[in-house]
């Protein structure tokens, strides 16, 4: 694909059909995050969905063009049987990572409810897909791909279950198609934004007007031309689909580039306490699942989740596991004790923060915080520290003499190891110290073990 496609082309289109992302620039993925596209590069539901929409419907299509076939036999189970062997297809050439799993459950489901005589799309076969996903790995219940997999498909489900109620013949034949995509773009981004924000803390204020000009395209032309190359691949014919797809991905991409570049495109956002996303699935659910009037008791529990994800106060000071990084929060933002080294952990405090500078900005704040905070950067400045005020904090990433603290907290290594990673608090009574240990609890991993009574 990528000796047909060149260039972040071919990177986006190996990533739709394999999973390898590893040819697409820095640059594009940027764009594709900040335009709220980025979800069309994992292999998920919409792109489990469309494979298996377009196998369904070309051979419903060619049953239908003979009467003993379209009279006799069941094309309908027929067909669903075709597209969960495609899907099941699929999944194999992708690889299998959590989120194809995932999606491919969820179309199996659908899929074997048509082979039977069911509804495939019903609230009931999200509730058995999700019980399939959680017995096979229940550790993806805290993953954002599940939570955003799910809340957008229970949420889809809901509204057009809603919407066949609904007299549609207010709507015009010829909008009816461009009235669902926008819907179901809408409800999606709807349901999904607060657990995205949540996870990735940042808001992309365009995504709807991108995925409007973007997901349809690859319903009509990328996925379908991606089926027939891969049909064609073996005759040496691939050539002709995958031009056509490669216009579908520099349409996508071109949207991509134009709404990011958009003044405003993105926001950052704090990350919520631990009772925010609890409580907006509560209040969610609630809203979608429950009859009667009083389904509306749900919007109370998410509003008050959002209040608390308002009112979130993120830790004064924040310290490495290492003593090689920390973060003093300034009215500026959060300041960092080093524009270079430990940038994982840089970027997870800033993001949490919900602060869109680098590293290297947020090191240019140092010169701003309280003097009391002492990080003493490598074995020279620990072996030169000379000693501490009392209310000072200092933290090393070498070794400090135990003879030098004055009565004001050390954390250098050797007190880190049995701590873990810092979180201080400032409060009328002093520093509230949190502990990655404590917050953890006792784990194989992070406990010491004892050692043998007489042995030395």
């Amino acid at each position: 694909m990528r000796q047909h496609l060149p260039g972040d082309v071919g990177g986006f289109a190996a990533a739709i059909t394999t999973g390898d992302r590893s040819a697409i620039s820095q640059e594009a993925l940027q764009d594709l995050r900040s335009s709220n596209l980025a979800h069309l590069l994992a292999i998920s539901g919409l792109h489990m969905g469309l494979l298996s929409a377009v196998v369904f419907g070309a051979m419903r299509l060619m049953l239908a063009l003979h009467p003993v076939t379209a009279t006799r036999w069941p094309s309908r189970s027929i067909a669903a049987g075709a597209a969960l062997i495609a899907a099941t297809g699929y999944l194999a050439l992708s690889g299998g990572n959590v989120a194809t799993e995932r999606a491919y459950v969820m179309c199996a489901v659908a899929l074997c409810a048509l082979m039977i005589g069911r509804r495939a799309i019903s609230l009931r076969a999200v509730a058995v897909a999700g019980i399939i996903v959680l017995a096979l790995r229940p550790e993806a219940l805290t993953g954002p791909g599940f939570q955003m997999s799910f809340a957008a498909t229970t949420a889809l489900v809901a509204v057009f279950g809603w919407m066949r109620d609904f007299d549609g013949t207010v709507i015009p034949q010829r909008l009816r198609p461009v009235v669902a995509v926008v819907i179901s773009s809408a409800v999606a981004g709807f349901a999904t934004a607060p657990i995205s924000a949540a996870h990735f803390n940042t808001i992309a204020h365009y995504g709807l007007i991108a995925n409007l000009l973007s997901v349809p395209l690859m319903g009509v032309l990328v996925i379908p031309a991606a089926v027939l190359a891969a049909m064609l691949a073996p005759l040496g014919m691939e050539g002709l689909p995958l031009w056509a797809m490669g216009l579908g991905l520099r349409w996508i991409l071109a949207v991509s580039e134009a709404v990011s570049g958009l003044a405003g495109a993105r926001s950052f956002v704090p990350g919520p306490g631990g009772w925010v996303l609890p409580l907006l699935a509560l209040g969610f659910l609630w809203l979608l699942l429950w009859q009667g009037r009083l389904r509306w008791l749900g919007c109370p529990a998410m509003v008050l989740a959002l209040t608390l994800w308002h009112g979130v106060v993120r830790p004064d000071i924040l310290v490495a596991d290492t003593g090689t990084l920390v973060g003093v929060m300034t009215s500026k933002g959060r300041a960092l004790s080093k524009e270079k080294g430990a940038g994982f952990i840089a970027r997870n405090w800033l993001e949490n923060d919900g602060d869109g500078v680098d590293q290297a900005v947020a090191a240019t704040r140092w010169k701003d915080i309280d003097a009391s905070i002492i990080h003493l950067s490598g074995k020279r400045a620990a072996a030169a520290f000379s000693g501490c005020r009392l209310g000072d904090i200092v933290i090393a990433s070498a070794e400090v003499d135990a003879a030098q603290q004055w009565g004001c907290p050390v954390f250098d290594p050797s007190r880190l190891r049995e701590t873990g990673a810092l979180a201080l608090r400032k409060s009328p009574e002093g520093w509230q110290i949190t502990t990655a240990r404590e917050y953890a609890g006792a784990r194989m991993w992070n406990t010491k073990p004892k050692r043998r009574a007489g042995r030395q």
